[in-house]
């Protein structure tokens, strides 16, 4: 199972960075794709047109969808956070921490094109998916 994260499909539907639009690619043709509803928010906030959000409730409504806060992942959200500001680390945004954190506690792997999640990967164990 495979989350992705708004980073990375904005990249994909933007035509952007080649190597995450064909990694959202592969993922969409190979693995079990979820949408999180943080997600979802911050992916149609951002859509410029009503073609836009039609391409995108396509896509989006196929996929098995998920919420991805809650009290308990907002609690161990909380910790992860004190536990990289404890090595010097801020993430940036508030979303990142509870997104990542669902991935951990629920041993699903993120496909992302922002840097919060590398920090979460290499100190908190955060599986991504290439």
């Amino acid at each position: 199972m495979v989350l992705i994260d708004s980073s990375a499909w904005i990249e994909y539907f933007r035509n952007g960075k080649m190597r995450v639009v064909e990694s959202v690619a592969t993922a969409l043709q190979k693995e079990t794709v979820i949408i999180g509803d943080l997600i979802l928010f911050e992916v149609l906030q951002g859509i410029r047109s009503k073609s836009e959000k039609e391409l995108v409730s396509e896509l989006f409504g196929a996929l098995e969808r998920f919420p991805l806060g809650g009290f308990q992942i907002a609690e161990k959200a909380a910790d992860n956070f004190r536990t990289l500001r404890s090595k010097g680390i801020t993430v940036r945004k508030s979303i990142d921490m509870i997104i990542g954190t669902f991935c951990i506690e629920h041993h699903i792997r993120l496909l992302h094109n922002d840097r919060d999640f590398d920090v979460m990967e290499r100190y908190l164990n955060l599986r991504t998916y290439n």
